[in-house]
């Protein structure tokens, strides 16, 4: 059975927990979001340094863990709780609509409204102030849009992981 609550309220925790991640890992140094912006940006400012890759990567590590947890441990909570033996298209449901619920609010809250709109002196990379590419909602639209496809493999291969362990 469907738990719509438990998906969403276990969804904003992950979208929480990530986008804090997220906000931090370009706060401390907005370089870090190269590879996520806009072509214009992408081409002004240099490849990062081996340095900086490393801070990506402690960033990156415990991103990647919530992705994959979060969503994993609500599923096999699902079976805990004694809603009975949920099949693998319940799992991948649950997990896909908690993956949903973080993928609108990247694009949302941390793209549209924090990057594009607000665009904080502290996320802008120095040397790129007023370039337009801080202002291209259709950017992060045209990449989540190809976001959908990794978010639906994610989800099928975690339920997989869910079901076999229930």
């Amino acid at each position: 059975m469907l738990d719509v609550g438990r998906m969403l309220l276990h969804g904003a925790a992950l979208s929480a927990l990530a986008s804090l991640i997220l906000l931090g890992a370009v706060a401390f140094n907005p370089r870090l979001a190269r590879m996520d912006l806009p072509r214009d940006i992408r081409e002004s400012v240099p490849p990062l340094t081996r340095r900086e890759k490393f801070q990506a990567l402690v960033f990156f590590l415990p991103f990647v863990a919530l992705i994959v947890t979060i969503p994993l441990l609500s599923a096999l909570g699902l079976q805990a709780e004694g809603s009975g033996d949920p099949s693998y298209w319940a799992l991948f449901i649950h997990i896909l609509g908690m993956l949903s619920v973080f993928f609108v609010v990247d694009l949302v809250v941390l793209d549209w409204l924090v990057y594009c709109t607000i665009t904080p002196r502290c996320l802008v990379i120095p040397g790129t102030e007023g370039m337009a590419g801080y202002k291209d909602y259709l950017h992060h639209l045209r990449a989540h849009a190809r976001g959908v496809v990794w978010m639906a493999i994610l989800a099928l291969a975690l339920a997989m992981i869910a079901w076999l362990l229930s």
